[in-house]
């Protein structure tokens, strides 16, 4: 976590009169800011198992530490990593992949107990309650069959913690380009610290922690020397540009409206696919923003968008048309299932949750997926590193810290598409696969898909794959999608023909 340093008094001295006419004595010269912490543990270890695909795998799962250190050498702040290693496959062959969270502010707890992790505990699905027991159950989706698996908490996330004073922790941990570097810095420790330079190497990354993977991976390439073979960028956030929106651009409505019919085509029953999806796909980035750049010049214009808005959102016609077709992200959620008295999530459009304030003019409730799992995963993270792996702590875990995202700098101007498109094209080898759930309102799908299509053909068709399922920002908790993202991972690795 991160803490700001407690403001210590300064100590006078007292001289007696006789002594006026000899030396001063020494001032006690003590730091205005000091932080007071009790040191972390020694990293802990413990032997767990787990099944996947009909075989028992035996590893090892570790909590400890990697130091982060200034320019000269002081230890600045202390980077908490989870570890699972596969008993008996050390050898310069095995891959290794680093996974990061996003938020700015999320522990890497989502994709470690949620998606990739040799356990699992269920979350982000209709009906799943903070206060369920912390069960962790096998993980029939997880990756460490063919990978071994390193999960990161950046600066004030999980147990990691700054040790120094919140001005200058946010000016050298809670900056993109800073974020970046000392985080690339974490995964070259690590290596070291575990001999595992040889071994291949790869970053994924889920929200903004899909911002990171490419960022990472080129930094680690380009400044430190060591290469990913591969990157996975799960419901990513890759240019936070595109969210911004004026009255004049349709890029912000242009990007959401595909997930919004994904949302209305799965509560109708319908199959989601590529196919199912091709003509609101091939509507947003034609007709609709052609129409929408007319404006209120041209009411044809206006008749066609509000005809083709309530068609794909299931939205009643008259909000439609007092929008003018500009269905921002929230109206959408609010109005979905108003006449029931319920409220969806922005992580995924058909998980709901009864609205505590029907009556308001403005949303006041917080998010149905988000408010139930910061709970559940906390605690699930807590018990397993405390009790279970035995590293004892004196701390409080942050599975998604307010303080960092709150002062987290020059995040609406971040993006990592120039060092996707140039990790890309120093490395000829390099793969890259991005997953996305179909409604996901947070991330959507769409906005990737654009990215994409602007690559050239040697780095985007042939070597960055787009990957659609089922579901939403957590598509992993359905066990379908998370099945699915696992076979295309494996794919991306090499571990199938």
């Amino acid at each position: 976590m991160v803490l700001t340093a407690a403001l210590a008094a300064g100590v006078g001295v007292a001289v007696p009169a006789f002594a006026q006419d000899k030396a001063d004595p020494p001032k006690l010269d003590l730091p205005k800011d000091k932080i007071d912490l009790p040191p972390f543990p020694a990293d802990a270890s413990v032997k767990q198992v787990t099944r996947v695909a009909g075989k028992t795998l035996n590893y090892t799962a570790t909590v400890g530490v990697i130091p982060v250190r200034d320019e000269k050498g002081k230890k600045i702040a202390e980077v908490v990593f989870t570890s699972y290693i596969l008993d008996g496959a050390k050898g310069p062959g095995r891959p290794i992949t680093f996974a990061f969270n996003g938020g700015p502010g999320a522990a890497s707890v989502y994709l470690n107990l949620g998606a990739i992790g040799p356990k699992r505990l269920q979350f982000g699905a209709q009906g799943d309650s903070p206060s369920d027991p912390p069960n962790l159950v096998d993980n029939a989706a997880t990756w460490l069959d063919f990978t071994d698996l390193v999960f990161i908490d950046p600066v004030g996330t999980g147990f990691s913690r700054s040790l120094v004073p919140m001005d200058e922790t946010k000016k050298r941990f809670f900056g993109v380009k800073e974020d970046i570097a000392y985080l690339s810095r974490v995964v070259y420790d690590w290596l070291l610290k575990n001999q595992r330079m040889a071994s291949p190497k790869y970053v994924v990354g889920e929200s903004y922690g899909g911002l990171r993977a490419p960022a990472i991976g080129h930094y680690l390439q380009r400044e430190i020397g060591v290469a990913p073979a591969g990157m996975v960028m799960v419901s990513p956030v890759i240019d936070y540009r595109a969210r911004g929106h004026t009255d004049l651009s349709p890029l912000s409505y242009m990007i959401t409206l595909p997930s919004m019919a994904a949302a209305r085509y799965e509560r109708e029953g319908k199959p989601l696919s590529p196919e199912t999806l091709a003509e609101v796909e091939a509507y947003a980035r034609g007709e609709f923003v052609t129409d929408m750049l007319k404006g209120q010049s041209d009411p044809a214009a206006v008749n066609r968008i509000v005809e083709r808005v309530t068609r794909y959102t299931g939205l009643d016609p008259a909000l439609v048309r007092r929008m003018g077709g500009r269905i921002d992200t929230q109206t959408f959620l609010r109005e979905l299932y108003r006449d029931q008295g319920r409220i969806a999530s922005i992580y995924d459009a058909n998980v709901t949750a009864y609205d505590p304030f029907p009556w308001a003019q403005n949303r006041r409730a917080g998010d149905p997926i988000l408010d139930s799992i910061v709970a559940s995963t906390t605690t699930a993270m807590v018990d397993f590193t405390t009790r279970i792996v035995g590293w004892k702590v004196d701390g409080r875990y942050e599975a998604l810290s307010d303080t960092v995202n709150d002062n987290w700098a020059n995040r609406s101007q971040a993006e990592s598409v120039e060092d996707l498109r140039q990790a890309l094209a120093a490395d000829p080898k390099l793969k890259v696969l991005i997953a996305h759930g179909y409604g996901d309102l947070s991330c959507p799908f769409f906005a990737s898909r654009l990215i994409i299509d602007q690559m050239a053909p040697e780095a985007g068709a042939n070597r960055t794959k787009l990957a659609l399922y089922p579901g939403g920002h957590m598509f992993y908790s359905r066990p379908g999608s998370q099945a699915a993202f696992r076979g295309d991972v494996m794919r991306l690795y090499g571990a199938v023909g």
